[in-house]
Order: C-alpha cells, then structure tokens, then sequence
C-alpha cells in the first residue's frame, strides 16, 4: 500500500465518523509505529497535501485564510520543536497531510420540543498526518483530528481550531499517548 493510499483510506474512514468551546468538539488521535523511535529521525521533506475543498464563499474557511499553509506552518513547528529540521535531500521522513469535511455528515440529536432522537445535518471535518519513513515509505506515525464545521468561522476561530488539532496530535506522541499503529503488513 502506497502512501497517497494510506491518506485517501485514513481520510475516507475519518470523513465518514463522527479545553476552549471553540475547540470543544474537535476529537484528536494518534497512532505510531510500536517498532519505531520517533526520536531516531532527525529530517524530514514534504511528500506534498490533499487540497482543502475550495470554499469561495468563506462558509467554512474564512477567505482570509490559507487552511493548507497553516496546518502545513503548524506541522513544521511541532517537528523543529522536536528537533527535527526540513531538508531538501535524503530526508529521514516523509510527511504529509490530507484535509477535507463531510458537508452530509448525519447525527443523532435530541429534538428539544418532541424529545425524541432525530437525525441531524452536521457536517464534519477531518485532518489527517502521515510521518513515514524515507526509505521504508512505510508510516511510522498517523495522527487524526475531526470536528464540526463552524459555520462562517472567524480567522482567529480557525486559526485555534487548526492549533488546537496539530497540536494535540503530536502531544498524544509526546507524552506516549499515541496508540500502537494497527497493523499494515509491513511490520
């Protein structure tokens, strides 16, 4: 399984799922490689990034605001401050992300007049991270985030939104919370 592969499963099953009330829903993950030390890697290259949906209208991303540069900006940081630095050749990892919302994603909710269950248009977004290793191809990291879609967010909204999801991504590996990647066959 190649690695565009693994971004496009990871970001479908993400898709289809389900601290500060801006960041109130937004559920965040991370898997790693058991067989690998994050800490053995020391540079890294972009493999490159799934495209936001084009939003023109700002409904979910404020025109204002590049959502790729900033989630690639705010993965750079957690790397430099991990030691790691960005190289043009013969990087020790590959990263790379993939980004996008279900806009028909369904929820059950209570309706406050009948109290019954009924279903709900709430629509999702999710981000996914690959770090995989340079010369295996093989992902030794995988961290997710998904959340509501706020609709017609401010920058600033976005910007803590987005921070908030990096970054507890790659704490969860930090602090040894990141569970043992499921199995891909190729370790």
């Amino acid at each position: 399984m190649n690695i565009r592969r693994y971004f496009i499963i990871g970001a479908m099953v993400l898709l289809g799922a389900g601290c500060a009330t801006v960041t109130k829903d937004i559920k965040v993950d991370a898997e790693t490689n058991p067989r690998v030390d994050l800490k053995s890697y020391k540079t890294y290259a972009w493999i490159g990034s799934a495209e936001i949906i084009n939003d023109p209208r700002g409904q979910w991303e404020p025109p204002q605001l590049d959502a790729d540069a900033e989630i690639r900006w705010l993965i750079d940081r957690e790397l430099r401050s991990r030691g790691m630095t960005e190289v043009n050749r013969n990087p020790d990892l590959l990263v790379g992300f993939a980004a996008g919302i279900n806009m028909e994603a369904l929820e059950l909710v209570k309706d406050p007049e009948t109290k019954t269950d009924t279903l709900k248009n709430v629509p999702k977004g999710a981000l996914v991270v690959v770090l995989a290793d340079a010369k295996t191809r093989v992902p030794v990291w995988f961290g997710t985030a998904t959340g509501d879609i706020q609709e017609k967010p401010t920058v600033e909204t976005a910007r803590k939104r987005l921070d908030y999801a990096v970054t507890k991504m790659f704490q969860k590996t930090s602090q040894n919370q990141a569970k043992p990647m499921r199995s891909t066959g190729y370790y």
